[in-house]
């Protein structure tokens, strides 16, 4: 413990002046925190064989059991390769929904031979802490069951119970996801504390802006198919298999879904529009935002990648095989479009635009997005839950700007969401988009996060479990 903590000292003072206020000091929690997340990125949590997610619950379970929890409050159940976790600090009112903390324990591959330190050797350097997990969200998951302990040993009592509910595949078939937001269903909200919500400068290392997330697009898979009799390459046809998909698949890289806003993205476009650098872009968001038919900043948006999802739906090509030898004509020719779908349509409404627009009869579209995704609305925009947060991020990082945002991922939310039960993208950490490595080499989180993650947690859990 001393030299974990010795760690943290070395580690965070530099940056730690870097924010704008100075959090209380938790040195054990923040301890403690630190090396949860280097000893479970250690674990390979991958599926497949050797999948070691049930070792990180493990893990999450000892030291719980460790600072008081009963065994009987805390159930590691086997899915399949993986795993889930859901640990219950019984409030004081069963008659109220519990607080469920939500995160992942499973990690997507890496390859040793890729990176440029082992992925699951935990490393510190300069400020940061390295390992696959780091950021997408190990170090997450730690700092939260640590800041739980940390409420434990000062005496608080929640009214409401607080509930751990760490999913085993959120990064593949999203199985346990479902199981666990099922078993759930009565919570009053969720607190779903994946990745990073806050943004650091790139020029001063400072807080920029911090946003909590309450709606996300969905995620659909679209198979398109087109079949034919082939033949020899010698006798062409005009009905070539290849040329009717490249035709049906051009057409629907051309078109633009109509764009959209609902009560998430219009506060982020008019919150966020007046941080924005770009003032074309900043003044296309306030426009958009007071009238989504306004053409002009519809343009000024859709030429920005970074804009061009958060107003609409968005299908695009992204995988195709056909042929079967050089000198035949091909027999068939598939292609897959991945579509992330603004919140309120149905697989169905997107596979029928989808045909509308490839206009291409010999196509055949059909859906092959399996289980692994779901269509729900937004959060509710909820005073008392945003108060929460915003509340915890004032305490840990100072006056920096708040807005809403959704997400063009999918995340453990959706499943929440879908029953109805709100669920809010929440993480107390920042991290500059350069060092934004999520599912990519070198994954990386700066441990600056730890003392005044420590105190958003200790903060936002307080307030929810309170009421």
């Amino acid at each position: 413990m001393r030299t974990a903590l010795a760690l943290i000292v070395a580690v965070t003072a530099p940056l730690a002046a870097q924010a704008q206020t100075n959090p209380q000091p938790y040195p054990q929690a923040e301890a403690q925190a630190l090396a949860l997340a280097q000893e479970t990125i250690a674990i390979r949590s991958v599926q497949g064989p050797n999948n070691r997610t049930i070792d990180v619950a493990r893990v999450f379970e000892r030291v719980l059991r460790e600072a008081g929890w009963a065994a009987s409050d805390i159930d590691i159940v086997e899915v399949d390769d993986t795993a889930y976790l859901i640990a219950t600090w019984p409030g004081s009112d069963p008659t109220l929904g519990p607080v469920v903390l939500s995160a992942h324990m499973d990690v997507v591959e890496a390859r040793p031979e890729d990176w440029e330190r082992d992925p699951f050797t935990p490393v510190v350097e300069n400020g940061m802490l390295y390992g696959r997990g780091a950021s997408d969200t190990k170090f997450e998951a730690s700092l939260a069951v640590a800041a739980l302990i940390e409420l434990r040993r000062q005496g608080f009592r929640p009214r409401r119970s607080i509930v751990v509910a760490y999913s085993g595949d959120e990064e593949t078939t999203m199985k346990t996801s479902k199981i666990i937001a099922e078993q759930l269903r009565h919570a009053q909200l969720v607190m779903n504390i994946d990745g990073s919500s806050g943004t650091l400068s790139e020029e001063t290392g400072r807080p920029l802006y911090w946003s909590w997330q309450g709606a996300e697009k969905t995620y659909m898979d679209f198979q398109i198919e087109v079949t034919n009799p082939g033949g020899h390459s010698s006798m062409p046809r005009s009905d070539n298999a290849i040329a009717q998909m490249a035709r049906a698949l051009e057409r629907i890289s051309a078109y633009r879904f109509a764009p959209e806003v609902n009560d998430i993205t219009r506060g982020y476009f008019e919150r966020a529009s007046a941080i924005h650098t770009d003032p074309l872009i900043a003044a296309a968001m306030r426009a958009f935002a007071a009238d989504p038919t306004d053409d002009k900043a519809i343009g000024v948006l859709r030429a920005d990648p970074a804009m061009i999802g958060r107003i609409g739906t968005t299908c695009v090509p992204t995988l195709i095989n056909g042929g079967h030898a050089i000198n035949a004509l091909p027999q068939r020719v598939t292609a897959l479009v991945n579509c992330r779908v603004f919140p309120g349509h149905s697989r169905a409404d997107i596979q029928a635009e989808l045909e509308r627009v490839a206009a291409t009869p010999e196509v055949a579209i059909t859906d092959a997005t399996g289980d692994t995704a779901t269509t729900p609305e937004a959060s509710p925009m909820r005073p008392e839950f945003i108060g929460a947060f915003e509340k915890g991020v004032r305490a840990a990082w100072g006056d920096v700007p708040i807005y809403p945002s959704q997400s063009s991922g999918a995340s453990d939310s959706m499943w929440y969401r879908a029953l109805g039960v709100p669920s809010y993208g929440a993480s107390p950490s920042f991290i500059k988009e350069s060092d934004e490595f999520a599912h990519g080499l070198n994954e990386r989180i700066p441990l600056l996060n730890l003392r005044p993650g420590m105190t958003y947690y200790l903060t936002v859990l307080t307030e929810l479990a309170s009421r």
